[in-house]
């Protein structure tokens, strides 16, 4: 019996190729959008070496290894940009997006999935970092609000005076944070705790955790094609 669910990728190149399929699907131009920035950067750039070392052997190859390295990188970068703004495009109001891209928070940051839940998949998830716990809600606003509500109370009495128990809305009204700019917010939040009391606090959700019933989050291709393709980009 044959296998429909797609193997994933292996090595740098396979991570690249899939990145690539998975922002053609929303982006159908990527492909000529990177031949020109490749065509236009590494053009400027050889001409401003061509300039500088002049017309001798070293000088042509220095320019055209130049060039070709510069339009490389160049059309990595746009790569890299487009790759996640698809990315984003293709999750946008899925159930678990928002978990999806609070996956891709790096080291110094731990983040639990669902830690509330209603049965309209309205969810909270959780972040726990130096700006100390942050509550995400995803969902209906109205219903998402009385959720964090409840659970800003819960995590009070485990964060007590001094750790920040912060909210956020995911979404695109007012008071409300964009899923493509959820991750910079995150990260840009005042930092507040130090990490032996992230150790601290992590310790004690764990007693609360233990009491909740298991969160029954989707595991498609939220969190698969954004951490694809921003791992593709990162190396």
């Amino acid at each position: 019996m044959s296998n429909a669910t797609p193997e994933p990728a292996k090595g740098r190149l396979g991570q690249m190729r899939q990145a690539y399929k998975i922002t053609k699907r929303s982006d159908r131009n990527i492909g000529l959008i990177l031949l020109l920035t490749f065509l236009v950067v590494g053009g400027v750039m050889a001409i401003v070496m061509y300039f500088l070392f002049g017309h001798s052997t070293f000088g042509l190859i220095t320019t055209a290894v130049f060039g070709a390295l510069t339009g490389v990188l160049g059309a990595i970068i746009v790569f890299g940009r487009r790759a996640e703004k698809a990315a984003y495009a293709q999750v946008e109001g899925q159930v678990g997006a928002a978990a999806g891209a609070l996956q891709m928070l790096r080291k110094g940051w731990d983040m639990k999935p669902a830690v509330a839940f209603n049965k309209n998949q309205d969810v909270i998830h959780r972040v726990v970092g130096r700006p100390g716990i942050i509550l995400v809600g995803e969902g209906n606003p109205n219903a998402v609000r009385g959720l964090l509500a409840a659970e800003k109370k819960k995590h009070a009495r485990i964060g007590g005076e001094t750790v920040p128990v912060l909210d956020v809305i995911v979404g695109n009204g007012e008071g409300e944070v964009k899923l493509t700019k959820l991750l910079k917010h995150v990260q840009k939040l005042p930092k507040s705790i130090k990490p032996s009391e992230m150790t601290s606090v992590l310790n004690k959700l764990k007693a609360l955790d233990a009491m909740r019933p298991a969160a029954p989050m989707p595991r498609g291709p939220v969190p698969t094609s954004m951490k694809g393709s921003r791992k593709a980009m990162r190396g």
